[in-house]
């Protein structure tokens, strides 16, 4: 049963403080602005400071959640933040993208701040599998999960908006099986409008808060069978990162009309195989 009153409580505490963080590193900008300052993929100035708000956020509504999955949540989303966060400030203007681009650096020598990120998480991942499962099978398949959640929401973030709308998407399925889900979804729903005003952006810091605070939530939620399935697809999802990432650079008019055109083709193929 769906515990209505800590879901409440852990979506506004989560949006509450994202609001409060991001507004108080806008007027400090710590390190200087241009530590902060980035273009986006239209050529207009944002701001970094959703990255760090989101993991605040996302960590204090967190606790709220059940009692058991509070430890796991805090290590995922704060480790998710920092990897994050040192790939946004040292891996600033490296075009590369997605693991097989970071790790086929490092074979050649070198450790970009995108492998560094990427160990950081996977790290991340199976302290928290461990915390919530017993079996080193389900903490293994957990980790996959937590890690994958994390990186795969970083990859959609390639447009203003995606990241955290991706984020709700997810977390609304996760609401059914409890309420840890609603710690990412306030924080998201809280820099929603300002992403899609173009004022700011999430940055790897606070796509992978969201992401590993959801994969979080999946690993709670599911037994052997559940978190199998999840880390077959998350896998599946994050070995083809340059066609997720192409995907979600559609407009969402152009996605929905691919869609129903699918939808067209398929209806004209069943007329054109019906019997007379």
């Amino acid at each position: 049963m769906i515990d209505v009153t800590r879901t409440l409580r852990s979506a506004v505490l989560a949006a509450g403080v994202t609001r409060a963080a991001r507004t108080a590193l806008r007027r400090t900008k710590p390190g200087g602005a241009e530590l902060w300052e980035r273009t986006n993929h239209a050529g207009r100035p944002v701001d970094l400071c959703s990255g760090p708000a989101v993991t605040v956020g996302v960590a204090a509504g967190a606790l709220a959640a059940e009692p058991g999955t509070r430890a796991a949540a805090l290590v995922a989303t704060l480790a998710g933040g920092a990897c994050g966060a040192y790939d946004d400030v040292a891996g600033a203007g490296d075009p590369r993208r997605g693991f097989r681009a970071h790790l086929g650096a490092l074979r050649d020598g070198e450790l970009s701040s995108g492998a560094v990120k990427l160990f950081g998480m996977s790290a991340a991942g199976l302290v928290a599998g461990a915390l919530l499962k017993e079996r080193g099978v389900d903490k293994v398949l957990a980790g996959v999960v937590v890690a994958g959640t994390a990186h795969l929401i970083n990859l959609v973030d390639v447009r203003p908006g995606r990241a955290a709308q991706a984020a709700l998407a997810l977390g609304a399925a996760g609401l059914l099986r409890g309420s840890l889900a609603a710690a990412p979804m306030g924080a998201a729903a809280a820099v929603l409008p300002d992403d899609l005003a173009e004022h700011g952006m999430l940055g790897d810091c606070g796509a992978h808060a969201l992401g590993a605070a959801l994969g979080v939530a999946i690993v709670a939620g599911n037994g052997r069978a559940g978190l199998a399935a999840h880390a077959a697809g998350i896998v599946a999802a994050v070995a083809c990162g340059e066609h997720v990432s192409a995907w979600a650079r559609k407009d969402l008019p152009q996605v929905l009309e691919q869609v129903l055109e699918q939808v067209r083709q398929q209806g004209v193929r069943q007329a054109d195989d019906s019997p007379m």
